[in-house]
This record gives C-alpha cells, structure tokens and sequence, in this order.
C-alpha cells in the first residue's frame, strides 16, 4: 500500500488547527487586538523583531540605538499580561510545531547517522 506523503500532511495540519495549542493561540492573538493601546504595542514590538531579522538575514549591521529601542520595546511587552499570554501561547505552538518536526526528520536522521558509523 502506496502511503501518500502530502495527504498525511494535510491531515496533520487539520489535527494541529483542531489542538488546544492552536486554539489558544488563536483566542489569545484576539485578545491583543481587543484592545487598541495593546494592539498598538504589540504591532511596534512585531515590527522592529521583523527589521532587525530581516537585518541579520542580510548581515546588514545592527545598530546600539536599534538594541536599545528593541529593549525597551521588550520591557514594556513583558508589562503587558495580554501580550505575554500571547507569547506563551506561542511557545507552547512552537514546541509542538519543534517535536513535530522532530518526529517527521527522524528517517533523514536516522539514514545519515548510519552513513557516517
């Protein structure tokens, strides 16, 4: 019996959009937006992550000024229990998306550890 790949995939995100994980994150990203001062905040937080990644992706130089401002823009997130839920509920998702990956490259694992003894 011929497995298909892509239609097991499919149905793996269907199981990750059904989890508690998933969800919560989903109800917590709503509360964010609730409220326009939190919605606000965490926009500026998101956009200056955005820029120095897309910075160190290009190996373009980040500034002391530009650290500063993400640290004081990490401070004040950290003041916000709406945002922080949010970003456990993030974790949490990137834990589980990490053990997921994981598990679905073990076979390559597993082949070139056996290559290389």
């Amino acid at each position: 019996m011929a497995v298909n790949v892509q239609d097991t995939a499919l149905a793996l995100e269907k199981m990750i959009r059904e989890s508690a994980e998933y969800n919560q994150l989903k109800e917590e990203y709503a509360r964010v937006f609730e409220e326009e001062a939190t919605k606000n905040l965490f926009n500026n937080f998101r956009n200056i992550q955005l820029q120095l990644q897309e910075k160190q992706m290009t190996g373009q130089p980040i500034s002391e000024e530009e650290v500063q401002e993400a640290q004081k823009v990490v401070a004040i997130v950290q003041q916000n229990p709406t945002i922080v839920k949010l970003m456990e509920a993030e974790q949490r998702m990137s834990s589980l998306i990490a053990e997921v990956n994981k598990i679905v490259m073990r076979p390559l694992e597993e082949m070139y550890s056996t290559q290389m003894n």
